[in-house]
């Protein structure tokens, strides 16, 4: 039996494309159950309407707002859930409830540059190489255990909008692969 996923989005919800894209394969160990956001017009949600997947809008409010995913998440049997440009802080007592079950895929090499504007502060440190991690999701901001990374270099004259395209789509190959490989180590 597959591992039922919950995905939590925001906007386009590219990265949820791909997890999709990658359930479709019948050797994948892991099925998408819901996909949620925080913003009821998030273009993903329409997306994953329209490919037969069931879809959640949060109400507005923190609380409100934790607590009917939650209820959705575990309405929809979801096991393990997977942070997809979800672009809003899980309060402490959410990651409580699910500790060991959020992942998340953030675009920089952690442990360097949580937060935002990963690609701008890269390049202004002169790194030679940027990149992207799916790591656990704890109640420290993009502080949980590495679980892959994916790395390609800085090029001369990259911007932060160009440099964020090439580490989007590595984003897009690492995180269906660390997703099955997580979901089958799960007890």
């Amino acid at each position: 039996m597959k591992a039922r996923v919950g995905v939590l989005i925001s906007g386009r919800g590219s990265n949820m494309m791909a997890l999709a894209q990658a359930a479709r394969d019948p050797a994948c160990p892991y099925a998408i159950a819901l996909v949620a956001s925080d913003k009821a017009d998030a273009p993903g949600l329409g997306w994953a309407h329209e490919q037969g997947l069931a879809t959640f809008a949060a109400p507005p409010g923190k609380a409100a707002r934790e607590a009917a995913i939650d209820a959705a998440l575990r309405g929809a049997g979801v096991g393990t859930i997977a942070l997809a440009g979800y672009m809003r802080l899980l309060s402490d007592d959410f990651v409580a409830r699910w500790r060991g079950k959020i992942i998340n895929i953030h675009p920089s090499l952690l442990p360097l540059y949580k937060g935002l504007d990963t690609h701008a502060r890269a390049i202004a440190a002169g790194d030679a190489e940027a990149g992207c991690s799916v790591h656990v999701v704890t109640e420290e901001l993009d502080g949980g255990a590495v679980l892959g990374q994916a790395r390609l270099p800085i090029l001369p004259g990259d911007t932060p909008e160009t440099l964020a395209e090439r580490v989007l789509a590595q984003e897009h190959l690492l995180y269906p692969q660390v997703l099955a490989e997580f979901v089958e180590h799960e007890p």
